[in-house]
């Protein structure tokens, strides 16, 4: 029987979870394997995974909102529910359909057809996919979901050990899956765009992957994957998962009133017009905020404080991706790099003076700047107010 098959608990998922991403090479060979069924595999694991974008989405839409131009926009609830659940349904389609292309495909490159084997490929190349909706959560984290673009290396791996396709051949095979894999993706993609929703999806690859001391580096068209640093989020992620079961399934989320408390009153001549703390969760997942208005003649800024809570032991992931990519057009740009350690995204608009800059503290908070009619200094200055190094305590404590 499988280990995540019917019965199985929670800390062999994660440990599954552990070991698609940190031990690709040996886990494919442990998974095929497995004997396994589809509705066990949808059960025990595609399920439970495929609920966390739809989840962290939903959360995020309606007790965060989206914000632009400094305005924050948050749909019915119905609404998003609604698209919540369209898109837990059409993930769970998704992960089928792969499966069958897969299948569909095989003898092409003289590989075995096996609907079984060919949804376990499906399943568990989608982790990291699925790993990545959690930065719905937050808006403000949304550039994070760049961790996705991991299910395409785990699917590189995968497919000609399962399906039985020569070493030759499993180059070939695996671009034919993911060019038929983005068109089912952009489908779905536009059906959800009709909704409100958007998709995203980008190519990677690198070396193989074999048991025992992880380190290294792979390599993606928007920057590196430090493998090191990956293994030691994967212990953050089994502490956040103790830490969880201990306290009846969630983490405690900072009373986003206490969250108040980092808003300064002033920021280098922009005194602080409103203040407001807000908290949401469901499915085991949630964050808190607070978030400071201030205003200096007609310039205005909104500066956030977020507790991801367990979301930031999954955020913690994104720091081994040492991505550092930028992209200017028509006087506005977008950067996202690192800043002393921390994770950092910042875009700006020159004409019309808007920007936002953000900034990723101790795998667990994110602070947050956005402005209209100020300069990429003043919102950098906003972070730096809000004093990350406190943050950092805080996390530890």
């Amino acid at each position: 029987m499988s280990v995540i098959e019917p019965g199985s608990t929670g800390a062999n998922i994660i440990a599954r979870i552990k070991a698609i991403l940190l031990q690709p090479k040996p886990t494919w060979e442990v998974i095929d394997a497995e004997p396994a069924t589809v509705g066990g595999l949808y059960r025990s694991y595609v399920i439970p995974l495929a609920a966390i974008p739809a989840v962290c989405g939903l959360i995020g839409s309606v007790v965060f909102g989206f914000g632009f131009f400094g305005v924050t926009y948050r749909p019915p609830i119905l609404n998003s529910v609604v698209l919540a659940v369209v898109q837990f349904g059409l993930s769970l389609a998704h992960v089928f359909v792969l499966g069958l292309i897969i299948d569909a495909l095989a003898p092409s490159f003289g590989g075995t057809r096996n609907p079984i084997q060919a949804f376990k490929v499906a399943t568990y190349s989608m982790t990291a996919s699925w790993l990545a909706g959690v930065f719905t959560l937050v808006p403000a984290l949304s550039i994070l979901g760049i961790v996705g673009l991991y299910s395409l290396y785990l699917l590189y791996l995968g497919l000609p050990r399962l399906m039985k396709v020569a070493e030759e051949k499993a180059t070939a095979y695996t671009v034919l899956v993911i060019v038929a894999g983005v068109a089912l993706f952009l489908l779905i993609s536009m059906f959800m765009s009709t909704l409100g929703g958007i998709g995203r999806m980008a190519h990677m690859s690198g070396p193989v992957i074999g048991a025992g001391q992880i380190s290294g580096k792979i390599n993606t068209p928007a920057g590196s994957v430090d493998l090191a640093k990956l293994q030691a989020a994967s212990k953050q992620l089994e502490a956040a998962s103790s830490k969880a079961q201990a306290n009846g399934g969630t983490v405690k989320l900072t009373d986003p009133e206490l969250l108040k408390a980092y808003l300064p009153g002033s920021i280098g001549g922009f005194a602080r017009t409103g203040v407001s703390a807000e908290s949401g969760g469901a499915g085991g997942m949630g964050a808190s905020t607070a978030e400071g208005t201030y205003q200096k003649g007609e310039a205005t800024l909104r500066v956030q404080v977020t507790d991801m809570g367990a979301t930031g032991a999954i955020a913690g992931i994104a720091g081994a991706f040492n991505v550092q990519s930028s992209h200017e057009e028509n006087g506005r740009y977008e950067k996202v790099g690192k800043v002393d350690g921390r994770m950092t995204t910042e875009s700006y608009d020159r004409t019309a003076r808007h920007g936002e800059y953000s900034v990723m503290v101790a795998d667990r908070f994110m602070v947050h700047a956005e402005g209209d009619g100020v300069g990429v200094d003043e919102l950098k200055a906003a972070v730096a107010a809000v004093n990350p190094g406190r943050l950092e305590g805080l996390a530890k404590s």
